[in-house]
């Protein structure tokens, strides 16, 4: 008998549906086979559901029984087909109906005692299942307060097989999981770490809100235990907060990582990354045989923190340049070709010099003019073209590091901050971008233009400093940026000379 169960899988950051057919034949010897291109997961979902069947009561069919996974050409990943497996069994030996699961959109992994077990991608599922039309969807109860973020469409969250086998068949009357998307909102945004607990750094700081009004990169440098660390870790707390479509995008990209904790519904606060330099470029951007998102996906909407910057493999620093210039990232193989999103805020760190002490008025610095520029170039200019702000962590007082006096906190910060970002949004309404540092050569002619006081204090500067000539529009949209923290309609000589002031690492080394 024939038997056929719709289920769902993950490419990339959306789901697609999976028919499971399930097909029993009495005669010949017995045999199990799974095909439709299953991984080895999949394949060894016949002996978790051999085991969950005889230990939940029901008998596994010693015949020949063939799974097939459609579409065919598409591999498939992952246990989440155990249990529409095990239901479509149920089915083909006249257990349940097919009509009694037509309409339902079943995932779920099963242990060896019938309990079903928590998935990945659960979100991505639930958004098909709404646009699919779905009567409803079977899922793992660790995973339906996930789900339920996708409202209009019934979701049922299930602890073993017997209670989806009593559901299904109408013997148990279960009511729908439903969230308050609002009280979950307010539950999950709170931020853990606060600027007022930042002592001293008070031009950093001021740095790091520039950065955040008008999104753009920035690099710290300073000796070590200066607080480029700690200042980058508060970065996402003054950032805007971010809206439902953020959340449900961001959460999707998590979700189907595994990285969701248990009873999370979704992810409310902006994403904190900060990779190892051991990294791979794989890790970073994403890959695999059939590509997962890397570091700068799962940091999409939030942060990307890279401290001791040098360190990093060039190879990596360098595929960092597509994602920072098209807020995505394509991996091809040669199975697909993925894009997962990532638009970010690249947060770097570095030390002054090789030994860490340039500049620093309480240690030696042993490292001569040559050397301090070799470790800088490091760093590519292409990838340095993509960093807008450069700004200099001394290392802190004992005055200020002994002092009770708390901070300016971070809600007072993200209020200028998202008071710039509306100016922005409004100005760019019709332009396809959101953010002063998004700005193209034809969007800074036309909103950055500067008086002549300003073309004159900006000429100094480029001789004085020995600026090089990409300083110039990256001074202009920073400029921009502390404009509209001020609520001022056209750039000033002050905002042109603050912004002077963050682009330490054009200057000559001395």
């Amino acid at each position: 008998m024939l038997a056929k169960v719709i289920s769902s899988a993950v490419l990339g950051i959306d789901a697609y549906p999976v028919e499971v057919e399930v097909d029993i034949a009495s005669r010949g010897l017995p045999f199990f086979s799974t095909v439709g291109l299953p991984d080895a997961a999949v394949k060894e979902s016949k002996e978790r559901v051999r085991a969950a069947l005889k230990n939940t009561g029901f008998d596994f069919p010693l015949k020949q029984v063939v799974v097939n996974l459609a579409p065919a050409d598409i591999k498939k990943e992952g246990s989440a087909f155990d249990l529409p497996i095990a239901i479509g069994m149920l089915i083909a030996e006249g257990i349940l109906t097919q009509e009694m699961v037509n309409g339902y959109l079943i995932v779920g992994e099963l242990s060896l005692d019938g309990r079903v077990k928590p998935v990945r991608g659960a979100l991505s599922m639930a958004v098909l299942a709404k646009k699919a039309g779905y009567r409803g969807m079977v899922l793992p109860e660790d995973n339906a307060q996930e789900a339920a973020v996708v409202e209009s469409v019934p979701i049922y969250g299930m602890q073993t097989l017997p209670q989806v086998v009593e559901f299904l068949a109408g013997a148990a009357l279960l009511d729908p999981v439903s969230i308050n998307i609002q009280s979950a909102f307010e539950t999950y945004s709170a931020y853990q770490e606060d600027f007022s607990e930042v002592k001293g750094q008070e031009h950093a700081k001021r740095a790091i809100e520039v950065a955040a009004a008008g999104g753009h990169n920035i690099i710290m440098i300073g000796p070590p235990g200066s607080g480029k660390t700690m200042l980058a870790r508060r970065l996402p707390s003054v950032l805007p907060r971010m809206s439902f479509d953020e959340s449900i995008e961001t959460t999707k990209i998590h979700s189907i990582m595994g990285l969701l904790r248990k009873g999370q519904p979704l992810i409310a606060t902006r994403p904190y990354r900060s990779p190892h330099h051991t990294i791979s470029d794989a890790g970073l951007i994403g890959g695999g045989q059939v590509p997962k998102p890397g570091e700068v996906s799962l940091s999409h909407n939030g942060v990307l923190f890279l401290d001791e910057l040098p360190e990093f493999k060039r190879n990596v620093l360098e595929a960092l340049r597509q994602p920072l210039e098209d807020g995505q990232v394509t991996i091809s193989r040669a199975i697909t070709s993925l894009t997962y999103p990532a638009s970010l805020m690249l947060v770097a760190a570095m030390n002054p010099c090789k030994c860490g002490f340039h500049g620093d008025p309480f240690h030696q610095c042993l490292c001569t003019p040559h050397q301090i520029q070799t470790y800088r170039s490091k760093v590519s200019g292409p990838l340095m073209d993509r960093i807008d702000i450069h700004i200099e962590v001394p290392a802190i007082k004992f005055s200020e590091i002994s002092s009770d006096t708390l901070g300016e906190p971070s809600t007072n910060i993200r209020g200028r901050v998202t008071g710039a970002r509306t100016i922005q949004q409004e100005r760019f309404k019709s332009d396809g971008i959101y953010a002063n540092a998004h700005m193209k050569p034809r969007h800074i002619r036309k909103y950055c233009k500067i008086d002549a006081d300003c073309q004159t204090l900006m000429e100094s500067a480029m001789n004085r400093l020995g600026l090089s000539a990409r300083a110039y529009n990256r001074i202009l949209k920073v400029a921009r940026t502390i404009a509209d923290i001020e609520g001022s309609d056209k750039i000033a000589s002050e905002h042109i000379s603050e912004a002077i002031q963050y682009r330490s690492l054009d200057r000559r080394v001395s």
